[in-house]
């Protein structure tokens, strides 16, 4: 079931260097929020600290919380792999295993947590996924092909199965959409439209117009200088920030004056 993730004043660093800077902010759940900003400003750091992702990272840590269904996960007692089964990860460019088979690709993360998969449990686990991901009618007959072997757009789609195969509660997308085409993306906002109403969603993109498209929240992240962490300025429903955010620097972004 989708929850709601609560982040309180946290912290992301690069060794010593501080990337992010004291974030504080409710993700609602069954909704897609948007994090916006300037390049450099932390807005990937954030997103891959939300999974435990950044510590993977040499020199990643974090400090500060971030509760999920009650639970702090970067509590001593938390296992980062168990956090990255219920917080997947979608990232930037299509990354589906080449070698391995569209069947394959969607397994991959279900088959590192359970070693034995029952032949009919992983055909139902594959259609599901697919079917989720709107890309079932595409592949079907042909799931034993290389996953390299499918269009851009179709890649990421695969990914997107690949990751809710696990069963997720929440999805990060890291720019889902940078590396497609104009009708790819559409695909895809479409289908994080769809996803919403079983997953709590947050994406990172550069595209306003995207935001302003696929949100119901979004959080505008700047630096406050050169060399200085990213900061959350505002987060606040998606269509106050674009028409009277509360902030003038989230309105001189929003409005192509800087950035």
């Amino acid at each position: 079931m989708a929850q709601s993730i609560d982040v309180s004043d946290l912290d992301a660093y690069y060794g010593d260097v501080l990337a992010v800077q004291g974030v504080t902010m409710r993700i609602p759940a069954r909704s897609v929020t948007a994090v916006i900003g300037p390049s450099g400003c932390g807005k990937s750091t954030f997103l891959r600290s939300l999974n435990r992702m950044h510590e993977v990272v040499a020199g990643g840590r974090v400090e500060g919380r971030v509760v999920l269904d009650g639970q702090d996960l970067y509590g001593g007692e938390v296992d980062p792999v168990a956090v990255r089964r219920r917080i997947g990860m979608v990232f930037q460019r299509p990354n589906p295993f080449p070698s391995m088979s569209i069947y394959e690709n969607v397994l991959a993360g279900c088959r590192l947590f359970a070693r034995r998969l029952a032949a009919d449990r992983a055909d139902e686990i594959v259609e599901r996924s697919l079917r989720g991901a709107n890309l079932w009618a595409e592949v079907a007959d042909r799931l034993g092909k290389p996953g390299g072997s499918l269009s851009g757009g179709q890649q990421q789609r695969l990914c997107i199965a690949r990751a809710i195969a696990v069963e997720p509660q929440v999805l990060l997308m890291d720019e889902p959409c940078s590396a497609l085409d104009p009708a790819s993306t559409a695909a895809i906002e479409d289908l994080i439209g769809e996803l919403r109403r079983e997953y709590t969603i947050v994406i990172v993109t550069h595209n306003l117009q995207q935001a302003a498209r696929v949100s119901q929240d979004t959080a505008f992240f700047n630096l406050a200088g050169p060399g200085q962490p990213g900061r959350l300025v505002e987060m606040n429903p998606t269509a106050k920030i674009f028409a009277d955010p509360d902030e003038p620097t989230t309105e001189a972004y929003v409005s192509g004056r800087f950035g």
